[in-house]
């Protein structure tokens, strides 16, 4: 945005990951190896909760700076990012106030929201539609279950502005050029096999994630594997399956289910498997190059997955859970993947097998619909102009 020309400036409720503090989600410390502050002027608000952190809920960020400073600044767009905790729901009301122009950039998508009980969805529509969303001039959404979320709680279309999530997809394109050509020498380099089909999982190994039920399906996966590699072994297989190359599940990231996902390889004798741990963002590009298939099969909580963003920047077959937010929107079943039932271990497998039959995927125009550019222009044209 500032490199477009908007008069920008970010203000922060927390330093936690500048710092490198633990994230729970990674159960490591965590330091971002790519520049977060560069280009734009920002400033760091002190948190006066009793119990810092962004992971401790509403109350966990308290900034009173920011909405003492919301009085004083002049007349601006004021855009905040959800409202799960004290200071951005505060500053969504003060900002009003104030005579600001709010914009509101949330994630929720529908599909998870009509999961939860009819008490909670009351409440909820007590609490946004009949008074947070009033002091709202403009919703962002992020994707089409966003944007069902929000009409499904009262917003108007008229208040409804495009500006997709995105990733630098200019960075990882140009990454997909220069390592795609040099797919085997990274296997090699990594210590991953040179044959086979690596089926990639890229986030957290929490609850949420569900990677748990990747590993079943790749037991289920390997298995039927082996049971048609006997059958062609014995010669009952009219048409020898040469295809039959070995699989390879490569999980990139870490966190607190680790160690059960440890246990479940060595109580089913999987084999090439490879939890790889912390990757960081100048190497993790090297992940999506040496893949043949990116899988998502989080739960609720996903409100969109941003690694299939980038995995879609490497045109890799996606196959991603149907509860997943970004689901509907990056995902052309037959044409770049499917869409998977979430929490089935069978279906997950059926479609890893097909996704890996799909040839001359190109999803270059997508992707290019989710873009830092396609944000900035909407965002211009909707609430700028």
């Amino acid at each position: 945005m500032a490199e477009e020309g908007l008069d920008v400036e970010v203000w922060y409720c927390s330093d936690e990951s500048i710092k490198g503090k633990l994230d729970k989600g990674f159960s490591t410390n965590v330091k971002w190896d790519i520049p977060l502050l560069d280009g734009y002027p920002y400033r760091f608000y002190k948190n006066q909760s009793w119990r810092p952190s962004i992971y401790n809920g509403f109350w966990g960020l308290i900034n009173i700076g920011i909405l003492k400073c919301l009085f004083k600044a002049k007349k601006s767009v004021v855009l905040v990012h959800g409202w799960a905790n004290f200071t951005s729901a505060a500053s969504i009301i003060i900002a009003k106030i104030s005579g600001h122009t709010v914009c509101l950039r949330g994630e929720s998508p529908l599909n998870q929201e009509l999961i939860k009980p009819v008490w909670n969805r009351f409440i909820k529509k007590i609490w946004l539609q009949l008074f947070l969303f009033l002091f709202i001039d403009k919703f962002l959404y992020i994707g089409k279950q966003n944007k069902a979320f929000y009409k499904y709680y009262g917003v108007k279309e008229k208040k409804l502005v495009f500006t997709p999530y995105a990733v630098d997809n200019e960075r990882f394109q140009n990454a997909a050029k220069e390592l795609l050509p040099r797919k085997m020498e990274l296997r090699r380099k990594l210590g991953l096999p040179e044959n086979g089909k690596i089926i990639l999982y890229s986030g957290k190994y929490i609850p949420k994630k569900r990677p748990i039920d990747l590993l079943e399906a790749y037991k289920l996966l390997t298995q039927q594997h082996n049971q048609l590699l006997n059958l062609e072994s014995e010669g009952h297989n009219s048409s020898p399956s040469t295809e039959l190359l070995n699989y390879v599940l490569l999980m990139v990231g870490d966190g607190g289910l680790r160690s059960e996902m440890e246990a479940y390889i060595s109580k089913h004798n999987l084999r090439n498997v490879f939890l790889t741990g912390f990757i960081n963002q100048s190497d993790i590009a090297k992940y999506y190059a040496v893949s043949d298939v990116f899988v998502m099969c989080s739960g609720l909580g996903e409100t969109w997955g941003l690694s299939v963003n980038e995995a879609t920047n490497f045109n890799l077959p996606l196959v991603v859970s149907d509860i997943t937010g970004c689901a509907n929107d990056l995902v052309k079943a037959g044409e770049n993947g499917y869409i998977s039932i979430t929490g089935n271990p069978e279906n997950l497998k059926t479609y890893i097998v097909e996704s890996l039959k799909l040839c001359k995927i190109n999803s270059v125009n997508l992707i290019q619909q989710y873009s830092y550019s396609n944000i900035i222009d909407n965002f211009k044209k909707e609430i700028i102009a």
